[in-house]
């Protein structure tokens, strides 16, 4: 069996999840973020009504990436209301494309892994069930998708469930599924997480595979459950030859290079570091520059325990604090701020200091590969979103996907109801596209403001920080409490899910107006590298006066200007 590693930097998905256990979060919530990082994805917020079906009515499956009709498969009696990538029973589910061993793609079958989350939104109501469906979907209908993390939480759980198939020769997927620890946090992205995981067994009755899946439905401490030849198949195609208790599933079929470490592996470590003491420790993995390992690597090369690193970075961690909702938003906005890393402070962030770097991350000059960091926050997000799933309130009212398009540092996190029956026009889908404007669209409204933001960034992205966190805080702490209390008080639930949808359509029609006013005002205010101001108004004039400043560039561009440009310039 021929094998190939996908290397990070060539992916078009690449995207960043955070898991938040219930007793990790400081409103006892659980939490998920996710954003889908692809140059091509337009930013819509997607909703499949909930609607009962009679039997022996098929499914079709589309493609989610590339929209190809896969096929059909039976469609079951009743479908939940889904809006975006939560349900109204606040099951919630992103996914991070990790790629993986190329010869375990294009699997027989026709499931992908984006039909795999919406659908098994539609029916499922817990984390729990909905591992149990998408493991009965690939294990009856195939799995043709790269290896794929998924985070999955309801009010009570956070899960991640890692997925790769089996080749073209077969059917179906191997993968494991872990639950976080309550009180930990975690997160994965673009690379497989789950090493070592506990064997069912006599001793371990926590841990089971899908041969007894229902055990997962009656004992709550199950907290492991896998596909049944998951070491087997590895052995099987030589890709893994040691002990069962040693084997590692991302060591095995995700090995970790510098590619896929200090492209993905960074991100988890930037969010780890924020929240828990001690991460140095893994700076040498997290860069890639030091994987630690008994025996030398090499790509193709049947994986033994000695070949796995010895500093991988823990699946989970242990926050010092509760984490809020706001926190979780920031954690989507970082750019390695305060490391060495933060490209915002060399030479190629400019004379206005911007993290980004446009594509491609690799490069080469004079026979000698580099790259540029991929950050949290990123230019190419199609939508990024918190999924807050709040058992202290009941379903239906409970779920909210704080949901944002564009760069996560620039987007603003609106509130969206997961039991609302209708969607924004703003974010709606067929409000335009990628290569049709629309002066209603959330996407396109937000991409102006980003990108406006790149060319003059350490003067224009406060101003953006400043306003996204004083709207998001408004909802956090008096529009969305107050609407919160106004439904569980409605006389019947019908009432209810009306006033949020009201509230969720309302509040992402103002943002967008707020949103295009505030971009307009900006526009002006730098206008041509100036910076505009208006004076104080003198009595009888007809304008208002206007001061216009000119920002000098910094002295350390100014010297690497004259480093390369020598008396080009000089005044004489």
């Amino acid at each position: 069996m021929a094998l190939a590693l996908v290397f990070c930097f060539g992916k078009a998905n690449a995207c960043t999840n955070f898991l938040i256990t219930k007793g990790a979060s400081a409103d006892g919530s659980c939490m998920i973020s996710y954003a889908a990082d692809s140059h091509v994805l337009y930013g819509e917020l997607y909703h499949y009504p909930a609607a009962d079906y009679p039997e022996g009515t098929m499914l079709d499956v589309w493609d989610w990436d590339g929209g190809a009709f896969r096929g059909q498969i039976p469609q079951v009696a009743h479908t939940y209301n889904v809006v975006g990538n939560m349900n109204e029973w606040q099951l919630a589910i992103g996914e991070t494309t990790y790629g993986g061993l190329e010869c375990l793609w294009e699997g027989q079958g026709i499931m992908d892994y984006g039909s795999l989350i919406y659908i098994t939104l539609q029916r499922a109501k817990t984390a729990r069930e909905a591992i149990k469906v998408m493991a009965d979907l690939v294990a009856n209908y195939g799995y043709v998708s790269e290896g794929e993390s998924f985070s999955i939480a309801d009010t009570e759980e956070c899960w991640i469930l890692e997925m790769i198939g089996k080749g073209k020769q077969n059917k179906g997927a191997v993968w494991v599924a872990r639950r976080i620890p309550d009180g930990y946090v975690s997160g994965h992205a673009n690379q497989a997480r789950i090493t070592t995981f506990p064997l069912a067994s006599r001793k371990c009755k926590t841990s089971i595979t899908y041969k007894n899946i229902d055990k997962l439905f009656k004992d709550a401490n199950i907290d492991c459950v896998y596909a049944d030849d998951v070491i087997s198949f590895a052995k099987e195609s030589k890709l893994y030859d040691g002990p069962d208790a040693q084997f590692s599933f991302s060591d095995v079929y995700c090995p970790a290079d510098f590619g896929t470490v200090r492209g993905c592996d960074m991100r988890v470590w930037a969010m780890f570091n924020k929240v828990v003491d001690g991460m140095d420790q893994y700076w040498g993995y997290a860069t890639g520059r030091d994987i630690k390992r008994v025996q030398p690597y090499k790509a193709g090369m049947c994986q033994t325990p000695e070949n796995f690193p010895t500093n991988r970075m823990p699946l989970w961690v242990q926050p010092k604090q509760k984490v809020s909702v706001t926190d979780v938003m920031d954690f989507m906005r970082d750019h390695l701020e305060g490391t060495e890393l933060d490209m915002s402070q060399d030479f190629g962030a400019g004379p206005f200091h911007c993290p980004y770097r446009w594509r491609p991350m690799d490069w080469e000059v004079d026979g000698v590969s580099y790259v540029h960091e991929r950050t949290t926050a990123t230019q190419q997000t199609g939508f990024s979103f918190v999924a807050q799933c709040r058992g202290y309130l009941p379903a239906p009212l409970g779920g909210i996907i704080w949901f944002g398009v564009d760069d996560a540092a620039s987007t603003v996190y609106c509130p969206m109801y997961t039991c609302m029956t209708q969607i924004p026009e703003c974010f709606r889908v067929g409000n335009g596209s990628m290569t049709e404007w629309s002066e209603t669209s959330a996407f396109w409204i937000f991409n102006q403001m980003s990108n406006w933001a790149y060319t003059k960034y350490d003067y224009i992205h406060p101003e953006i920080d400043k306003m996204q966190h004083q709207l998001e805080g408004n909802w956090v702490n008096t529009l969305v409490p107050e609407i919160d209390n106004r439904a569980n008080g409605c006389k019947n639930q019908k009432e209810a899910i009306r006033q949020l949808t009201e509230f969720s359509c309302t509040q992402a029609d103002k943002l967008c107006k707020t949103w295009k006013n505030f971009y307009h005002t900006l526009f002006m205010k730098y206008m041509d590298g100036n910076l505009n101001t208006a004076s104080q108004p003198v009595p009888g004039q007809k304008y208002t006066p206007i001061n216009s400043d000119h920002p000098k560039y910094s002295d350390e561009y100014y010297r690497i200007l004259i480093e390369k440009t020598g008396d080009k310039y000089k005044a004489y």
